[in-house]
């Protein structure tokens, strides 16, 4: 029997996202590319424990965000943010799983974008997303954003949260998903990361001890 894909290869493993079998070079050169991986498949896990990082001149310098610094005093003190912003994006990951990594990564950086125009010039302009999907991503970032300010105003009296602040997390979180994606059009690899930080049924709320060790850098 000839490949699925190609037509020409013999076929030598059975492709879930094809539903058919197809050969080992069109599931190399059509994995998350054309064909739209579930996280289970054998041959997808295989490829990521046996994937290089990627080279910092495949990365886009300027979505990096590289001129604006992201302490590791920030990141002790911001833990909880960090955190909170992280299952949010878990969270609106797994209510859509049509998302992909580049959709988080786009939304992120809209996100970055609008946060750091309110750091620099104080106007508030929303830069509208390209999906539903997307939308409801940053939306579920924002509210979580809001519930942590609400929470320290409930127990301190006041929300210490700036929008610089924001904006930090925002570019870490941004570096973290460039970090984890293959980079591939239908990559889930950070999808995946972030289910792993956050099993099913879990929440965000986490003492501080398992916070600090539930942040993964790139």
């Amino acid at each position: 029997m000839s490949c699925a894909i190609c037509e020409i290869r013999k076929e030598k493993r059975f492709c879930p996202a094809m539903h058919g079998r197809i050969c080992p070079q069109c599931c190399g050169e059509q994995r998350e590319v054309t064909l739209d991986c579930p996280s289970d498949c054998p041959y997808l896990l295989q490829a990521r424990e046996h994937e290089k990082p990627r080279p910092p001149d495949q990365l886009d310098a300027a979505g990096l965000f590289l001129h604006i610094e992201v302490s590791d005093q920030f990141m002790y003190e911001k833990e909880h943010l960090l955190m909170g912003l992280t299952y949010a994006l878990a969270k609106a990951a797994r209510s859509d799983r049509s998302l992909h990594d580049q959709d988080l990564i786009h939304t992120l950086s809209v996100l970055t974008q609008s946060y750091e125009r309110r750091v620099n010039s104080g106007l508030h302009y929303e830069q509208p997303l390209t999906s539903d999907s997307q939308r409801r991503a940053a939306v579920e970032v924002e509210t979580m954003i809001k519930e942590y300010r609400e929470a320290e105003q409930k127990h301190v009296g006041y929300s210490t949260l700036g929008e610089s602040d924001v904006l930090k997390a925002l570019v870490f979180l941004l570096r973290l998903a460039h970090g984890r994606t293959s980079g591939r059009p239908k990559s889930r690899a950070f999808v995946d990361f972030l289910f792993a930080q956050f099993p099913e049924k879990e929440t965000a709320v986490v003492t501080p001890q398992e916070a600090g060790s539930r942040i993964i850098l790139p």
